[in-house]
């Protein structure tokens, strides 16, 4: 069992809050199995649903009171996994909130595609949200130290960090897992909450951006090479972000004529995915992209960071038309903090242009040698 970092918050909101909390993430990240934890080590009478059984999906999207106070009735609090699929969620939970105010709630969902808007403008000051992400480094170090981590990166950079990974025994049931999952799980949100009818068109974009991990992306491109317009892929990129399978990273500027804003860069939320699409595990002294899985890599541990220990942060990264580059720029209480990725143990010098237009930023290599200390 893996102590995930938002077990105390969540249990914490649970005792001290009377707001609906939702839980968000990726299939598969394991927001079943820590809601059901923390349910578990709390006093209360718990109702747990499963918003695809019918008998609760009638009833919980119904916005009949006197219906949903039948099911609710003598329980302290609901448990509401996968709520996405409730029809008019924001409305019904808002009904139990205002109607139930002794009724704790707290509920799932596997892409933000329909609950955050669904739930946004009814829940308007009655919601806390969380993040939940694949298992971070961070995590794993109340059960192992930093050099029994240090000597499993290969693993993280091939199989990446969903839970269900590590209790995976050998190399071949990994990729078999990771190979289902993408197959059984990957788009099904998309598929479900879109109009999108073919999961095909999805896996050749996907496998496109898999090759493209730290570079920017031509929506052009790509429509040409899928037969699509940069319209259509644009929409595709935005519910796969949405879904939780791809993080977006925009271009940082303050000065429109030198600085490259218009393409982003794209990273895979777990490389175990990313690896899977191309069908890809060797090791990395067989491949020629560990330059990319590097970076990817850090750019996830450091998201799972910032969103477990409150670091908040807008991020980004920096180009040139010149060539210039930075691969990752944080903006933090009106400070910059700039960080090159270089996947070995050599110091990159701060670009002459970045220096001379942000002198009072912070800048560092991150590296074989230091990395720990930016994942955390």
């Amino acid at each position: 069992m893996i102590d995930r970092a938002l077990y105390n918050r969540l249990k914490q909101s649970l005792i001290h809050s009377n707001k609906v909390i939702l839980l968000y993430g990726a299939r598969q990240t394991g927001k079943t199995t820590l809601v059901s934890q923390i349910i578990k080590d709390l006093p209360f009478r718990s109702l747990s649903v499963n918003a695809d059984e019918i008998r609760y999906h009638d009833v919980l999207s119904s916005r009949d009171l006197n219906k949903i106070k039948m099911l609710t009735e003598g329980y302290d609090l609901l448990f509401m996994d996968e709520a996405q699929r409730i029809d008019d969620i924001g409305i019904n939970l808002k009904i139990l909130h205002d109607n139930l105010p002794d009724l704790k709630i707290i509920a799932t969902g596997s892409s933000s595609l329909e609950l955050a808007n669904r739930t946004r403008e009814p829940l308007t000051g009655r919601l806390e949200s969380y993040a939940l992400h694949p298992v971070a480094w961070l995590e794993l170090l109340d059960q192992h130290s930093q050099f029994e981590l240090r000597s499993r990166l290969e693993e993280f950079m091939i199989y990446g960090s969903y839970p269900e990974i590590f209790s995976i025994p050998n190399a071949q049931n990994k990729q078999q897992h990771l190979l289902e999952l993408c197959s059984s799980y990957l788009y099904k949100d998309v598929l479900e909450l879109s109009n999108i009818r073919h999961s095909r068109k999805l896996a050749d974009l996907l496998r496109l951006l898999a090759f493209q991990i730290g570079s920017q992306v031509s929506l052009s491109e790509l429509g040409v090479s899928l037969q699509m317009s940069k319209e259509t892929i644009a929409s595709y990129i935005d519910l796969l972000e949405k879904s939780f399978i791809l993080i977006r990273l925009r271009g940082f500027s303050r000065n429109l004529r030198k600085e490259i804003t218009k393409m982003d860069k794209l990273y895979f939320s777990d490389l175990g995915i990313r690896n899977a699409l191309i069908n890809n595990f060797n090791s990395i002294k067989m491949r020629n992209d560990h330059g990319q899985l590097w970076e990817n890599f850090l750019v996830t541990e450091r998201i799972k960071y910032q969103s477990y220990s409150g670091l908040f942060s807008n991020n980004f990264f920096w180009r040139t038309y010149t060539g210039a580059e930075i691969d990752w720029i944080e903006e933090r209480q009106g400070k910059l903090y700039a960080y090159e990725f270089k996947y070995g143990n050599k110091t990159i010098k701060m670009p002459p242009s970045w220096k001379e237009n942000y002198p009072d930023s912070e800048y560092e290599t991150v590296n074989l040698e230091n990395y720990l200390n930016f994942i955390g």
